[in-house]
């Protein structure tokens, strides 16, 4: 029976079989939990942040925690976007296996064995203890072997280790950016991961970052047009590659546009969240974007004098401790803006996404 190639959402493709965690990420379904930015790889491409690359630190989506124990925030934002399953990341969760066995079997424990968990490994470190985690209830791993490996994966430490992963009672992938000019070095690899029984490759469409443009610039790359971040060729070389060996291949292939994590996965993380922790107040966009009416000032105590002065409902103001300013309903705020420009208020309508940590993405002053 010959292999179909599907189309899938913004340019992805795949063949069957597909990863279960790709179809709960499509829906915005998947917690992305940063175990640590710690990792023993030093990958040109890697796009993690400042904030996050090469420090021990720990996010729940965009929520960081305060310590390792700190996992009510982990269990809270599974609960705020109605998570199904969770990607652990990082860094490399290996190089901190005890901390990520722990959130395995606390994610297990409280939301049951079908949340599905997947992690993202370069298998340089603790490759032994994968086991462990394996045994603790995860479901997927997928491995990052660095490019030098790819055409020569027999040979390698990490081949080495995904042999005998196999035998384990999960599913075993490889993950790796689509690099243009290494089409036949991605070719190898995938043929390699056939021959040993791997469940499927994933070709993700490789990307700027401000931590990985320079080195992606020093290398002759460029963006491939001026509305993405996305490297141009990357995506036609993933496309060519599952093309020519889609039929010869048993195991799933599946190619990820970077287009496909901004207008699906986190559009939908994003309109999920948005749905448990608006307001009253706050407008819902298509986009899972909150519009809220915001008034520059710090006294907590004007909130009441508006709530007597014009009438507004309870549910439609409130103080905002963490910004120091008061919200209120953007339809309200249009109405008496121009009242509180004489007192020397500044209003605005204000557009932010509905994470943890609030990024506010527009902002239009009404006075």
């Amino acid at each position: 029976m010959v292999k179909e190639m599907k189309k899938w959402h913004r340019n992805s493709i795949y063949t069957e079989p597909l990863s279960p965690g790709c179809k709960l990420c499509a829906k915005g379904a998947k917690l992305v939990l940063l175990v640590t930015g710690l990792c023993p790889a030093s990958c040109f491409y890697c796009p993690l942040s400042e904030k996050k690359r090469k420090k021990d630190v720990i996010y729940a989506d965009e929520w960081k925690l305060d310590n390792e124990k700190d996992t009510g925030k982990i269990l809270r934002e599974c609960e705020l976007i109605n998570a199904e399953g969770a990607g652990i990341t990082g860094g490399d969760p290996l190089v901190k296996w005890e901390r990520t066995k722990d959130y395995i079997v606390l994610l297990k424990e409280i939301f049951g064995e079908k949340f599905h968990i997947h992690l993202y490994t370069s298998g340089l470190k603790n490759g032994e203890r994968i086991g462990e985690l394996v045994s603790a209830g995860l479901d997927e791993i997928r491995f990052h072997p660095m490019p030098p490996f790819w055409s020569q994966m027999e040979k390698s430490s990490i081949g080495k280790i995904i042999k005998k992963v196999i035998r384990e009672d999960v599913d075993v992938a490889v993950e790796i950016p689509a690099i243009p000019g290494m089409e036949e070095e991605i070719k190898s690899l995938i043929i390699w991961g056939d021959g040993i029984g791997l469940k499927w490759v994933n070709l993700n469409e490789l990307e700027f970052s401000p931590t990985n443009a320079d080195e992606l610039i020093k290398r002759g790359f460029d963006v491939k047009d001026e509305i993405s971040s996305a490297v141009k060729g990357s995506e036609e070389t993933a496309i060519s590659v599952i093309e020519e060996l889609h039929e010869e291949v048993s195991l799933g292939l599946h190619y990820c546009s970077s287009s496909f994590k901004d207008a699906v996965q986190m559009k939908n993380r994003l309109k999920r969240r948005a749905k448990n922790v608006a307001r009253d107040m706050d407008i819902v966009t298509d986009e899972g974007l909150l519009i809220k009416g915001v008034v520059e000032c710090r006294d907590k105590n004007f909130v009441n004098s508006l709530i007597e002065r014009y009438g507004i409902p309870r549910n439609l103001i409130r103080y905002d401790d963490e910004k120091k300013r008061i919200e209120i309903a953007p339809w309200i705020l249009e109405e008496i803006a121009e009242d509180l420009k004489e007192e020397g208020l500044d209003c605005y309508i204000v557009e932010e996404y509905p994470t943890a940590d609030r990024l506010e993405v527009e902002r239009t002053p009404l006075n």
